[in-house]
């Protein structure tokens, strides 16, 4: 699943989206899709020892505190939140029968059981449904089951008069009945209003963690895998799709029409999924075979297009990446008009956002281009990792989004180059490292028992921690080995459920497998290459390769390490500890990593490669030399610290020849410093000193990490009173990239990220009132206003235009006009982000409360628009006021321990830096029960982030102040 939100966050200056979905699901898009300027522009929205072996990772089984008793008064047979295995499911044959009128359904499952130990008891899962009868079929015949409910656990308990015997094959059937959800899980309502003004009504599914329960009786937990069967029933004007092709449709009584679907592979109960709706389609098939569709409302079916020859391409990729053929015949793309997250990767059967899937060439930007294959990657990736070979437990949740994240760059690298994705991977170990730095952060692998909690298992840590830990194996690997590895993870655990040892195993030892008989012949002879070089790899003898002892230090513990670097002449002394914004240091003792270090030095270009699997270490380089760089284009997923004189040296080589660094390493470098300010480990005026360099720099990553250091700074002082401070650190930033702006042309023209860096940087200093960028936007925002929208602006520019325009009252009228009206998703999102920068807070006051009732502007889009207006100078205290009136309504309709609740808490939150506003939202926060959140991982994260920017600002504005007088910037014209 992908957690992103749709369209542009407003992050700092810039609106951003953040692809988390991320999303998926999103972090998601926690962004998914539209306008993005890309995930890496989410860097401005802010600023243990290792546990026992895997058993110990498993939940507890969370026990009922006190004897569970059923909804009639009787106890209840089963007092876990895990259920038994005693009985598993090996078959349901589901009829489901929707109304989209009276919005409710009714259904029918039969379920095949395979009995493992004699009892009397079946337990399963079902939330919210009715449930009107239950019979056992048994080869003595058919009976009644007693049904018991316990809905604190969302179970069922199925009683019988007689023993279900080891080793017999047994059916229940269960009639059950229910309301469509008014949320966005489950089997929930969508809708749509056509260009006529007519509202038309579907129903999908959205059953990821844990909401199959709320559609029909099921064993819904990940390792319960069973084949499906479905039959839905329909009127003529409607079509259904499920996961599977249908094998026929039946004509009933009354005129409705009843669809039947082929049987399902053997699969998790959150893959199922299911659409009554009106929707258009159009159709290709891959050179493998397999029909591929996308689904859209009619009127958006135009907009489909550029999906439906990503999903053919990506998927014949995957299918001969993976060795393993895609099994199934047919696979669907459906844009749903009401969606939380980014996508999801039902098999056969992926859902997504319209904004994740729609494109228009004439009126989507190329970073919608680059989004939307980003997810599309994302979803299809995890029709191998995920959906044929799947987690044991939501604990080991990143081995599927860790994994579909990371494929997404593996992938698009190869079969689109002109994206260029090679250019904002980095950004995610930068979103993941944010979260990461926190004591609130968790292991990739992290025991978890509740819905609240698997739900929080959604975040950076699981999909962009997970990637970027995958990538620096990869790198220590080597890609081949990787390769072969992963290959070999896939076609052993097929049609099964995993732990991490067993990934790690698949990785041992990969040119001893009898795999590679039957593999790949490039795979043959990357293995016989490496047995002729006597088994050594580029890091040490392959027989002393423990991967999993060293995966294990990144997997099981949380946080990432910060290696300190100290030159003397040829020695290089190296130390590591855990990085973690705290002031309290024995939270970071513990801690110990095995770390891939990479180097390179101004002597040589060669990549060198040290394994430092102890607190300290020592290596000599051959020569003394003037500057070393440390985690190479920084493939490794920690930061580094140059000790004595070594960040001097680093500042001298970007001041006076800064292309000697990859872009890579010089946004690393930016981050590094930075982050280490606010660790005292380095002092601000260091860090401000190596940003001088940005003036000459051009390349994206670079670039948009230095606003992503600088721009949170007068972010933080926008919520306290001190305006002349922050025009000053505003005019430094603008003076610093005025060049770079004054570049650029206001056309489509470029490569993809020159063409994304151009909204970004047009988008920026038109917020900042740089004349030359205010004047040109306001020239096209009236000549686009005086043709009633007609006039075709280059897309690239057009959130800069916008958002000029939406100053002013006239302006923000006629884009809200416009938005209503257009059914092009991208071009709304743009308006929709540009409306909620106004200066006018009657006017930010109605968006939000209009997204909340969901007609004028979705409810899904909320979490957007609040985070927007939060980043508004004159709309911040509006967004938290707005979170605090409605958070009961809002847990409820985005569900509680969400990625969605989880963006909200945080981006409305996070650039406080006053002990009043923490005593405020500690207030709130702390009033809240359990039932209403107030264990979420997010609220920590909210109070330790919040901590920490007053300490920052505490220690670090004197020194601030002090280098801008110094600098002598001039301030900049009257902010907005």
């Amino acid at each position: 699943m992908q957690y992103s939100f749709n369209g542009f966050t407003f992050t700092s200056d810039l609106f951003a989206l953040k692809l988390r979905a991320e999303d998926d699901k999103v972090r998601r898009s926690s962004s998914s899709t539209v306008t993005m300027l890309a995930p890496l522009l989410l860097l401005l929205l802010v600023f243990a020892l290792v546990p026992p072996s895997f058993g110990a990772q498993l939940p507890n089984q969370n026990q009922a505190k006190e004897p569970p008793v059923a909804t009639n008064g009787q106890p209840f047979p089963w007092d876990r939140m895990r259920l038994p295995k005693t009985v598993t499911p090996l078959h349901y044959d589901l009829s489901i029968h929707p109304n989209l009128t009276t919005l409710d359904f009714s259904g029918v499952v039969r379920i095949e059981l395979d009995v493992h130990e004699d009892t009397s008891t079946v337990i399963l899962h079902s939330k919210q449904l009715q449930i009107s009868g239950a019979l056992l079929m048994a080869p003595e015949g058919v009976k009644p089951l007693q049904v018991l409910e316990y809905p604190r656990f969302h179970q069922l308990a199925l009683l019988s008069d007689s023993v279900l015997t080891e080793g017999r094959k047994y059916e229940v059937q269960l009639e059950f009945a229910a309301n469509l959800s008014d949320s966005f899980h489950g089997f929930y309502k969508s809708s749509y209003r056509t260009s006529s003004g007519e509202v038309r009504v579907l129903a999908s599914t959205q059953f990821e963690a844990t909401f199959a329960r709320g559609a029909f009786p099921c064993f819904d937990e990940p390792a319960f895998k069973a084949n499906f069967t479905i039959q839905i029933v329909r009127e003529p004007r409607h079509i259904t799709i499920s996961n599977m092709p249908k094998v026929k449709t039946v004509e009933l009584p009354g005129g409705l029409l009843e669809d039947h679907f082929d049987t399902t592979v053997k699969m998790s109960t959150y893959l199922v999924a299911y659409i009554v709706s009106d929707f258009l389609s159009v159709s290709k098939t891959t050179k493998h075979g397999v029909e591929i569709s996308v689904y859209a409302v009619p009127e958006k079916i135009d907009q489909t297009a550029f999906a439906l020859d990503a999903a053919v391409k990506l998927l014949d990729f995957y299918d001969d990446y993976f060795d393993i053929p895609y099994p199934l015949p047919k696979q669907d793309l459906a844009a749903i008009p009401d969606f939380q997250s980014g996508a999801m990767e039902n098999w056969g059967l992926t859902t997504y956002r319209e904004t994740g899937l729609l494109f228009d060439p004439d009126r989507s930007s190329a970073s919608d281009k680059l989004g939307i294959t980003k997810v599309i990657a994302h979803e299809l990736a995890h029709q191998w990792f995920g959906n044929l070979v799947t987690m044991e437990w939501w604990n080991d949740l990143w081995l599927n989004e860790g994994f579909a994240k990371f494929m997404e760059y593996i992938s698009l690298d190869i079969t689109y180059p002109e994206l260029q994705v090679d250019d904002f991977f980095l950004g995610k170990c930068f979103e993941a490292m944010e979260v990461d730095s926190l004591s609130s952060s968790h292991p990739v692998s992290t025991p978890v028992e509740n819905p609240t909690q698997i739900q929080e298992m959604f975040d950076d840590v699981s999909y962009d921690k997970g990637a970027c830990i995958l990538n620096m194996l990869r790198d220590f690997l080597t890609p081949e080995a990787f390769e072969i590895g992963i290959i070999r993870y896939l076609k052993r655990y097929s049609y099964q459920n995993t732990v991490n040892s067993h990934l790690w195993e698949s990785l041992t030892n990969i040119c001893e497998s009898d795999d590679l008989v039957e593999g790949r012949m490039e795979h043959r002879e990357f293995c016989s290459k490496r047995k002729l070089q006597s088994g050594t790899s580029k890091w040490h003898s392959g027989d002393e390769l423990d991967v999993r002892a060293i995966m294990d230090t990144w997997t099981l513990q949380e946080g990432f390490p910060l290696v300190t670097v100290e030159v003397r002449g040829r020695e290089v002394r190296l130390s590591q500890e855990r990085f973690l914004k705290t002031d309290d240091p024995s939270l970071t003792e513990g801690f110990l990593w095995q770390i891939p270090l990479t180097y390179m030095t101004s002597a040589s270009s060669t990549i060198h490669r040290f394994l430092l699997k102890t607190k300290t270490g020592v290596l000599y380089l051959p020569e003394e030399v003037d500057w070393v760089k440390f985690n190479v284009d920084m493939s490794g997923y920690y930061m580094v610290h140059y000790a004595g004189d070594g960040w001097n040296s680093i500042i001298k080589v970007l001041q006076h020849n800064h292309t000697a660094l990859t872009s890579n390493d010089r946004a690393s470098l930016i981050q590094n410093v930075f982050q280490l300010v606010s660790v005292g480990k380095v002092r601000l005026d260091t860090a401000l000193e190596l940003s001088l360099y940005l003036s000459r720099e051009t390349e994206i990553m670079a670039v948009t990490q230095g606003f992503g250091e600088l721009v949170p700074l007068y972010k933080l002082m926008e919520k306290r009173d001190m305006a002349a401070l922050e025009n000053q650190m505003k005019g430094y930033i603008v003076d610093l990239f005025r060049g770079l702006i004054d570049l650029q042309e206001w056309t489509d023209s470029g490569s993809v990220s020159e063409r994304v860096l151009r909204s970004y940087l047009l988008l920026f200093a038109c917020v900042r009132k740089y004349p030359p960028c205010l004047n040109k936007a306001t020239q096209l925002f009236n000549q686009w206003k005086d043709s009633d929208g007609n006039m075709s602006l280059p897309v690239d520019i057009t959130m800069a235009v916008f958002i000029t325009g939406a100053q002013t009252a006239e302006g923000w009228d006629f884009l809200f006009e416009k938005y209503r009206h257009s059914m092009q998703m991208s071009v709304r999102s743009r308006m929709k982000t540009a409306m909620a920068w106004s200066p006018r807070k009657d006017k930010l006051q109605w968006m939000m409360e209009q997204s909340l009732h969901g007609e004028v502007m979705k409810t899904q889009d909320l979490p957007d628009v609040v985070v927007s207006i939060s980043k508004n100078p004159h709309g911040y205290k509006l967004a938290w006021d707005f979170l605090r009136a409605h958070w009961h309504t809002m847990i409820k309709k985005f569900d509680l321990g969400s990625s969605t609740i989880s963006y909200l808490v945080t981006g409305v939150t996070n650039q406080y830096s006053t002990t009043e506003m923490l005593d405020e939202i500690r207030s709130f926060f702390g009033s809240l029960t359990e039932e209403t959140g107030s264990e979420m991982r997010c609220i920590q994260q909210t109070y330790e982030t919040i901590d920490h920017n007053i300490r920052w600002m505490d220690k670090n504005l004197p020194l601030l102040q002090a280098w801008l007088n110094k600098r002598n910037h001039r301030v900049p014209h009257e902010d907005l």
